[in-house]
């Protein structure tokens, strides 16, 4: 990662590298043995409550802001410091029985080449649950018509985001990296005129109204 997009990291507030992602932790099994490798770990909330709520007996985080990664220290098993994009792993293949990637795909350069090095670190059958923002939202759509791409400071047009997906679009990263993907669905339900519009066209446009992918997979070969 250049100079450029890593200085955008030192602007963001604390509560950037707060977020706890207690829905992946719910959907882990309960496992002493389990070890749980987890990309933008942030400050460690994720992880902190897997290890308490007995979902893994190991929880490894990489995070690239030294600040976050000290805190995480705190609270994890290990903790990578650095640019995944350019950082060598200390572990060998298939140590890992889960991964999760909340919010972090978006700020790689090439996220498709990462993703396939991370596939190569999990055992087979691993989970694997991620999520980015959905830049086919309609809200984004109806801006591009109007001739309009704003960066803002957070969500979908943070502008420390590198690359931007479609729910099928992600969903083919992440196969051909080598999981088979069982859902590509809203982090949050949709509101009621979109279930209504998303009825009446049988979920065609289904994508519009998306404003978060969520996705839930395994890993099933090498990438």
């Amino acid at each position: 990662m250049d100079n450029t997009q890593s200085d955008g990291y030192q602007t963001k507030p604390p509560s950037y590298f707060s977020g706890v992602r207690a829905d992946y932790v719910g959907a882990l099994p309960v496992s002493s043995s389990a070890a749980i490798l987890e990309l933008g770990c942030a400050r460690g909330g994720t992880g902190h409550l897997a290890l308490q709520s007995g979902k893994c007996g190991r929880y490894v985080g990489i995070e690239m802001h030294p600040e976050a990664a000290a805190e995480a220290r705190k609270h994890l098993t290990e903790v990578l410091v650095g640019d995944v994009e350019h950082l060598e792993f200390p572990w060998p293949a298939q140590s890992f029985d889960a991964l999760i990637l909340s919010e972090v795909l978006e700020h790689l350069v090439d996220p498709w080449t990462v993703l396939g090095r991370l596939a190569v670190l999990l055992k087979p059958g691993a989970v694997v649950m991620a999520s980015s923002p959905n830049i086919s939202h309609y809200r984004i759509v109806l801006g591009l018509l109007r001739g309009q791409w704003q960066l803002e400071e957070r969500g979908a047009m943070d502008r420390t985001h590198l690359r931007w997906f479609t729910p099928a679009s992600f969903r083919q990263m992440f196969e051909e990296a080598g999981f088979a993907v069982t859902s590509v669905e809203p982090l949050s339900a949709p509101g009621r005129k979109a279930r209504i519009l998303n009825a009446l066209t049988g979920n065609r446009f289904r994508h519009l109204f998306m404003t978060q992918i969520n996705l839930h997979g395994y890993r099933i070969r090498e990438p």
